[in-house]
């Protein structure tokens, strides 16, 4: 039987991702061999800033290994019901000096979510701050030293927007908190001790 591969993530268009799924041009992370269509998850409401969005995440199987993924779309994080550009919101706003329950009250969140986003992302800053540092270095080689914040939790913020400006000058525009998402595998918030997949 297949090995059951890491979730994927892809961008929030669910046309372009059936196009490029069907064109085999979606490639497995375990052989990097082509993905095919192969069904759905199970689907699930998004808490999004612009009301609630119905997810049923497409799957993939591998042509060459076997291996299956789920293609989370890069406007979510694993495991989080919110999307990401909210929880991004949340750390911005900490960063910033605002307390949990004033982020909470903006939102319309329950305090204990995003007392949790914000507890997670602080003891995972370091590993934060160094995967992206990464990410900009690998987007730019000639890109100078990051400069450190006030903070920890300003450090991480800070290696993440320059990774999303290394990507920007190089690519074009995209959201922040969409590369945040696929840069991290969407494991930015995860619980595990090494939530992020290598930089590429």
């Amino acid at each position: 039987m297949p090995e059951v591969a890491p979730m994927l993530i892809v961008c929030a268009e669910g046309a372009r991702v059936e196009a490029e799924l069907v064109g085999g041009w979606l490639a497995c992370s375990s052989c990097r061999g082509r993905l095919g269509p192969w069904g759905h998850a199970r689907a699930r409401v998004l808490r999004c800033a612009a009301g609630d969005r119905w997810l049923r995440p497409r799957r993939a199987r591998c042509r060459g290994c076997g291996g299956t993924h789920v293609l989370l779309p890069d406007i979510a994080l694993l495991r989080r019901r919110d999307e990401v550009a909210v929880i991004g919101a949340a750390i911005e706003a900490k960063v910033r000096g605002v307390g949990h329950r004033a982020i909470a009250g903006r939102l319309g969140l329950p305090k204990d979510t995003v007392r949790g986003w914000l507890r997670r992302f602080a003891a995972d800053s370091e590993a934060i701050r160094a995967h992206f540092t990464r990410w900009a270095f690998a987007l730019d080689a000639e890109l100078g030293a990051v400069r450190p914040a006030a903070s920890v939790l300003g450090d991480a913020l800070e290696a993440i927007a320059v990774a999303a400006r290394a990507w920007v000058l190089r690519f074009g525009r995209r959201p922040v908190w969409s590369l945040v998402s696929v840069f991290s595998g969407g494991g930015l918030l995860c619980n595990t001790s090494c939530p992020f997949p290598p930089v590429r």
